[in-house]
């Protein structure tokens, strides 16, 4: 349990922390990484290098220490970070080694006069009690996952049924219970843990699922990634018969039952999760705007399949917004550029503004469509989004 002097110390320095950020979070990862392989399958080696988790979590953890006397002020990070944990296997033996060079990186980055004794003796006080809060959140989550009907506990064995091109970047991957046994249902919007071996080493990875569930199979939806290790292993040497392992549906990126209408706006990518969504939202006649971005025509994946879901769902619009069209592209957008306030005005629903609106793609697409939306007129509670990092980010 923390004292009072010790979360004041951990206040107190956290303003010396966000200073050193950057060469924190550095010297953290290369720390952890050296000095324990085992934990590097829960990395994805992209994201590091573009900084993206390292600074994740700093943001966490120093979030925490900024509302260490009202968690509730997290806001949902914390939910977050336990179903991003929950969907790769995060176990209680990993925290202490994170811990460690934790607080081994503070020391060497603000220096001992100032990382004191003490200072330490605080901050692995408030590591400990954070470590605590989401192991029993996860171990919720994890019991709750194996108890469910059809659900399981760590990796499970599934076969590639069927894999198809969606697009010139997408392919999508059917994926079945090795066992035959029943398969656990999960909210659209949520996605699965993927644990690969790919040049000799374990990776894990998390993707959306793409279809509503069926109780038989899930389907993901992987783009090519430049330079990406799981992404290009997917492609080229992951075939129909072939094994993976899964872990169970986690995460919070799920539709809030409502009555209003419901706006999906996603860019590239993005599209994966606003699929199983969509498929949801129809089934309950709930009058849907599906809008679309994408660089052309060529990356544009599941265009017939949306197109057909228009053709027999009266309550359902969409729109389609690429970057660049020409003559090669086998159907035109609905606009061409950025997505901007003019092209929302005549797409959104022209009887109100009280929508839920629910949008995701890359980052500076998603703060372009949060600036465009609070300006339109939809309450910041109603307009959700997926996004591992403080929600100031995206302003």
């Amino acid at each position: 349990m923390l004292t009072a002097t010790q979360r004041a110390i951990v206040s107190s320095t956290v303003p010396l922390l966000e200073q050193g950020g950057d060469a924190l979070t550095t010297h953290f990862y290369r720390m952890l990484l050296a000095e324990h392989p085992e934990v590097r399958p829960f990395f994805n080696e992209t994201h590091q290098a573009k900084g993206d988790q390292p600074r994740a979590l700093a943001n966490g953890v120093l979030m925490y220490a900024k509302n260490i006397d009202r968690l509730e002020a997290m806001g949902p990070l914390a939910t977050q970070i336990v179903n991003k944990h929950v969907a790769l296997q995060v176990m209680p033996e990993h925290y202490p080694i994170v811990g460690g060079c934790l607080l081994r990186a503070i020391r060497d980055v603000l220096g001992a006069e100032v990382a004191t004794d003490a200072v330490i003796d605080a901050w692995a006080a408030a590591y400990g009690q954070l470590a605590d809060i989401l192991i029993g959140a996860e171990k919720q989550l994890y019991d709750a996952q194996a108890a469910a009907p059809g659900g399981w506990r760590g990796m499970r064995a599934f076969t590639v049924a069927r894999k198809q091109a969606e697009s010139a970047e997408i392919v999508s991957f059917h994926l079945a219970p090795a066992d035959g046994g029943p398969l656990m249902d999960f909210a659209p919007g949520q996605y699965i843990g993927l644990c690969l071996r790919v040049d000799g080493k374990d990776i894990r990875r998390n993707y959306s699922l793409s279809a509503a569930p069926n109780g038989r199979s899930y389907r993901i939806s992987v783009k090519r990634e430049p330079g990406g290790v799981a992404s290009n292993h997917l492609h080229d040497h992951v075939h129909e018969g072939d094994a993976l392992q899964l872990l169970p549906p986690s995460g919070e990126f799920t539709l809030a039952d409502s009555a209003r209408p419901l706006v999906l706006i996603s860019g590239g990518v993005g599209i994966t999760p606003t699929l199983a969504m969509l498929e949801q939202a129809l089934a309950s006649q709930r009058e849907v705007v599906f809008i679309h971005c994408a660089r052309n025509g060529a990356v544009h994946a599941f265009r017939e399949h949306i197109d057909g879901m228009v053709d027999r769902h009266p309550t359902l619009s969409r729109f389609y917004c690429y970057d660049e069209s020409d003559a090669s592209d086998a159907a035109r957008p609905h606009a061409v550029g950025r997505l901007d306030r003019e092209k929302l005005e005549a797409w959104l629903p022209a009887h109100t503004r009280d929508v839920d609106a629910y949008f995701l793609g890359p980052k500076p697409f998603m703060q372009q469509v949060r600036r465009e939306l609070r300006a339109w007129g939809v309450p910041d509670a109603q307009s959700r989004f997926e996004f591992f990092g403080p929600a100031s980010a995206l302003e």
